[in-house]
C-alpha cells in the first residue's frame, strides 16, 4: 500500500521515490523522539538502547530493504574489534581500514554517473560515527592530563555493550543524514544528563520546532527553485551557447539553490536531536544552549562574504570529526600544511571515489590558502574572518572604504565573487565525471582557477601596496 502512494507523492513533487523516503524517514524522527520524551525518558538504558536500535533499523528497511545488512556488519565487526583488540593502536589502525575499505567497496559496487540515494549515504555518516568509537575508546585508556579537552570530554572509560554500540549508531536523529556525535553524548543523552531540568523532560519543544521551521523553508526553497537550475543542463548544448556572463550567473545561482538540499536536511535533523536532548549544550551567559548537534550556522551561512566563513558555517560536525580524529592526530607529521591537505584528502574519498570530488577539495585548499595570505598569522578555524578584518583595520584605503557609502555596493560585489566561486567547485562535487566537469569548466574558460592563481601571485604585493611600511611593523611587533 505504501509503495503505490509513495509513487504517487513522488509524480506530483517532481522528486525521485528515494529522496522522498529520505524526506520523510527524517521527518518521521519527530515523532520517534515525542515517544521517547512522552514515554520512554524514565525507562531503563536496555529499553531506550532497543527503541534507539529498531527505530533506526525500521528507517534503514525503509529507505534500502534488505541493504540495511550492510551496517548491521560493520556495527558487529566494529564492537567486536573494541572487545578483543582493546585500547591498542591495533584496534584503531584495524576499524579505521576496514570500516574505509568497505565503505569504498560499497561506492565501488554501486558507482553510477548519477547522484542516487543509497544504502551508501547514510553508511558513510556511520563509517565516521564507528572510527571515532575506536579512537574514544583507546583515549579512555590515557591518563587525562594527556588528553585535551576535547578528548576528555568523547574518551570512554569502559567498554560499552553491543546494545549501547546499537542504540548509539542507529539513533533516528543521526542515522541517515547525520549530525556526528559521540558515544559519550549519547550515554549522557540515555542517562538523563542533557537536559535543562537535570533528571527531566527537556524544555527544548520551541528550539526543536525553531530549528524544524527553519529546515522546512529551505526544503521549500529547495523544492521551488531546483527545477530551474537542474545539474544536467550543464551538460546540454544551450547551456554552453549562452554568453560567458549568463554561463556564470546559473553557476552563482545553482551553487546556492543546491547547498539548501544539505541545509534542509540537516536543520531538520538536528530539531530532531534537539527535542530528545542531545542536543542540549550547557548554560552560556545563563541561557540554556541547544546547538551541541548543530551542523550549520544558517546566518553566518548566508550572510558571510569569506569562503572561510562558509566552511565554518556548513557541515560543522564532520568538520569537527575530520579536526578531531584526522588533522589534530597528524600533529606527528610536525607540518600544518600537510595535515590540512591529508584531512582534505581523507574527506574527499570518504565522500567518493569519482575524481570531482578530489577536484572539490583541491579547490577548497587553494581558495583556503589564497584567503590565508591576507594574514599570515591566522591559526585557527576562524583565522579568516579576523585576517579580514586586520588587513582592512592596518590599510587606511580599505578603511576608509569600509567606512564610505560605498560600502554597501562593495559588499554585494564580494558577495558575488564569494558565491560564483563558492559555487564552482560544486560543480565538479555534484557531476563528479571527469569528462562531465571538465567539458564545464571549459566552457567558463577555466575562470575559478584563474582567478584564484592570480589572487595568489598579486596577494602579497597587494597587502605590502594597502598597508603602510610602519604599520606594517609595528603589527608584527605586536
Amino acid at each position: 500500500m505504501a509503495a503505490p502512494l509513495l509513487e504517487q507523492l513522488s509524480e506530483s513533487l517532481g522528486s525521485p521515490e528515494p529522496a522522498i523516503r529520505l524526506i520523510l524517514s527524517i521527518l518521521i524522527g519527530y515523532p520517534f523522539a515525542v515517544v521517547y520524551r512522552w514515554f520512554l525518558f524514565y525507562q531503563t538504558p536496555t529499553v531506550i538502547h532497543l527503541f534507539h536500535t529498531f527505530s533506526g533499523l525500521a528507517l534503514a528497511a525503509f529507505n534500502f530493504g534488505s541493504q540495511l545488512y550492510h551496517s548491521v556488519v560493520c556495527v558487529l565487526i566494529q564492537f567486536l574489534m573494541l572487545r578483543l583488540m582493546g585500547r591498542t593502536v591495533t584496534a584503531i589502525l584495524s576499524s579505521f581500514t576496514f570500516q574505509m575499505l568497505y565503505l569504498l567497496a560499497g561506492y565501488y559496487y554501486t558507482a553510477t554517473e548519477e547522484y542516487d540515494i543509497k544504502w551508501t549515504m547514510p553508511h558513510c555518516v556511520l563509517t565516521l560515527k564507528l572510527i571515532g568509537l575506536a579512537f574514544d575508546y583507546y583515549d579512555g585508556g590515557k591518563e587525562p592530563s594527556k588528553l585535551s579537552a576535547e578528548q576528555k570530554a568523547s574518551a570512554l572509560r569502559s567498554v560499552p555493550s553491543l546494545l549501547e554500540v546499537c542504540g548509539f549508531s542507529y539513533f533516528y536523529g543521526g542515522f541517515l543524514v547525520g549530525p556526528q556525535f559521540t558515544l559519550r553524548s549519547y550515554q549522557r543523552l540515555v542517562a538523563r544528563e542533557l537536559t535543562d531540568c537535570p533528571g527531566k523532560v527537556p524544555n527544548s519543544v520551541v528550539p526543536a520546532m525553531k530549528r524544524f521551521a527553519l529546515g522546512f523553508l529551505c526544503l521549500v526553497i529547495y523544492a521551488i527553485f531546483s527545477p530551474h537550475y537542474p545539474d544536467s543542463y550543464y551538460l546540454t548544448d544551450e547551456y554552453e551557447a549562452q554568453p560567458f556572463w549568463y554561463r556564470c550567473v546559473f553557476i552563482l545561482l545553482w551553487g546556492k539553490i543546491i547547498l539548501y538540499k544539505y541545509v534542509s536536511c540537516w536543520v531538520i535533523a538536528e530539531g530532531v536531536c534537539i527535542l530528545t536532548g542531545l542536543g542540549y549544550n550547557g548554560v552560556v551567559d545563563g541561557k540554556h544552549q541547544w546547538d551541541a548537534c548543530a551542523n550549520m550556522k544558517v546566518w553566518l551561512f548566508e550572510t558571510t562574504p569569506l569562503f572561510g566563513g562558509t566552511i565554518a558555517s556548513f557541515n560543522i560536525n564532520t568538520n569537527a570529526w575530520a579536526a578531531r580524529h584526522v588533522f589534530k592526530r597528524l600533529k606527528f607529521l610536525g607540518n600544518k600544511t600537510l595535515s590540512h591537505v591529508a584531512t582534505l584528502f581523507f574527506l574527499s574519498i570518504w565522500h567518493g571515489l569519482h575524481s570531482g570530488y578530489i577536484l572539490c577539495f583541491s579547490m577548497e585548499f587553494f581558495i583556503i590558502t589564497v584567503e590565508r595570505q591576507v594574514s599570515y598569522r591566522a591559526q585557527s578555524w576562524d583565522w579568516v574572518t579576523r585576517a579580514a578584518q586586520a588587513l582592512v583595520k592596518d590599510s587606511p584605503v580599505l578603511t576608509k572604504l569600509a567606512n564610505s557609502p560605498l560600502y554597501p555596493l562593495i559588499y554585494v560585489v564580494q558577495q558575488f565573487i564569494h558565491w560564483l566561486f563558492m559555487g564552482y567547485p560544486l560543480v565538479a562535487f555534484c557531476i563528479f565525471s571527469y569528462d562531465k566537469w571538465l567539458k564545464v569548466y571549459s566552457s567558463v574558460y577555466f575562470c575559478g582557477h584563474l582567478f584564484f592563481l592570480a589572487a595568489y601571485l598579486i596577494m602579497p604585493y597587494l597587502r605590502k601596496a594597502l598597508v603602510p611600511k610602519k604599520e606594517g611593523r609595528e603589527k608584527k611587533q605586536e
